[in-house]
């Protein structure tokens, strides 16, 4: 297992008490409607209520305050992403709070809603390429050019630092005695920054605990790097959830995930929708199709021992 002081225990706990408060502490409960229809008890984990409405806020946050104190980026030295948006978001926002330029690249084909957030919260938008591949093409093209700190998901491991601090308040209330200690997890994975930060802790915190990524069976080049355990790239990122669509494989995510991921498991567009749409129903708020995926991935697994963690990462459709 590649290790990183980034992703050890002590930095994980210290980056929990770093990250905008708006971000932290988001609802943990058993849900009984879930645990009815998977045969088992589920524990959700809401990572929807904040300024964002996903999970990124976390990483984003401890990525571009490093970043900041280490002087690569400030109000002369923007920083510089590739988003489907909602990663987007994360920086736009933390960027907006430290007094610093954000410039974010997507794809012609972006999520018009998530497209006016990114705008909303002072980022600059450079809406090009085809997909998301194409769009971060284009994004470190222009980082070189005009002297930006270019910040890529899944390749920065401290994006990954804020996000294991997720499966910290999970383990920090099962030690309390407030929710059943969990013997899996189910993560959607598109970079894989969120996978490798949550196996990372829990790795520590719950050595037994099984980790499951989650991936689109059209967006599955994680997948297919992690089995043959070397970066493999495909040809096209064929999804409709754009959170997780990524045809190109992240090097340093495959690396971080070896020794930390017990399965890989892709899941159909029609899985997808089908638990977006219970998910929906039966939490009551807006569960966007990346963030189902792992609802799909859960129901997919033939053999379902609980407690299993489920993260409902986004709500931007």
């Amino acid at each position: 297992m590649q290790r990183s002081p980034h992703l050890e225990p002590e930095a994980i706990r210290a980056a929990h008490a770093r990250i905008h408060p708006a971000f932290r502490g988001s609802p943990q409960y058993v849900h009984e409607g879930l645990s009815a229809l998977a045969g088992t008890p589920v524990v959700v984990k809401v990572e929807t209520a904040n300024p964002i409405r996903s999970f990124k806020g976390r990483g984003t946050w401890i990525a571009v305050s490093a970043l900041a104190g280490e002087g690569r980026i400030g109000p002369d030295r923007p920083v510089a992403c590739v988003s489907a948006g909602n990663f987007g978001q994360g920086v736009a926002f933390a960027a907006r709070e430290h007094g610093i330029p954000a410039v974010v690249f997507c794809s012609t084909r972006a999520n018009r809603g998530k497209v006016a957030r990114m705008r909303a919260l002072g980022a600059t938008i450079h809406e090009t390429g085809e997909d998301f591949d194409a769009a971060r093409g284009a994004s470190e093209a222009w980082a070189s050019a005009n002297d930006a700190e270019l910040l890529v998901d899944g390749d920065d491991p401290r994006i990954s630092t804020g996000a294991a601090t997720t499966a910290l308040e999970v383990t920090d209330a099962i030690d309390a005695g407030e929710l059943p200690g969990v013997a899996s997890a189910v993560i959607p994975v598109g970079n894989g920054a969120l996978l490798i930060g949550m196996a990372s802790w829990l790795r520590h915190a719950v050595p037994a605990v099984r980790i499951v990524g989650v991936q689109a069976a059209g967006s599955d080049a994680m997948t297919r790097s992690w089995h043959a355990g070397r970066p493999i790239d495909t040809e096209t990122a064929d999804t409709y959830a754009d959170g997780i669509a990524s045809r190109i494989a992240i090097p340093a995510a495959v690396e971080f995930m070896s020794g930390r991921v017990d399965a890989m498991v892709t899941v159909t567009d029609d899985q997808i929708r089908a638990a977006q749409a219970e998910l929906t129903d039966e939490l009551g708020i807006t569960v966007e199709g990346a963030a189902a995926a792992g609802w799909a991935g859960l129901l997919a697994e033939p053999a379902r021992s609980g407690p299993i963690l489920l993260v409902i990462t986004g709500s931007n459709p």
